[in-house]
């Protein structure tokens, strides 16, 4: 097991702020953008349709 320290992280394009690796994003952590819910619904469209 690691320690939480060890997991990946990056940063929101949204909000800005980092966030961990998370086990229900294990299977696509290459398309994971946004550190929740609410950022991934208020991020601008320009941004949606660059995807």
């Amino acid at each position: 097991m690691r320690k939480k320290s060890e997991l990946p992280s990056k940063t929101c394009l949204c909000c800005g702020l980092p966030f961990a690796w998370r086990k229900k994003w294990e299977r696509d952590w290459d398309q994971v953008k946004y550190c929740s819910e609410r950022c991934r619904r208020s991020a601008p469209k320009a941004q949606e349709a660059t995807r």
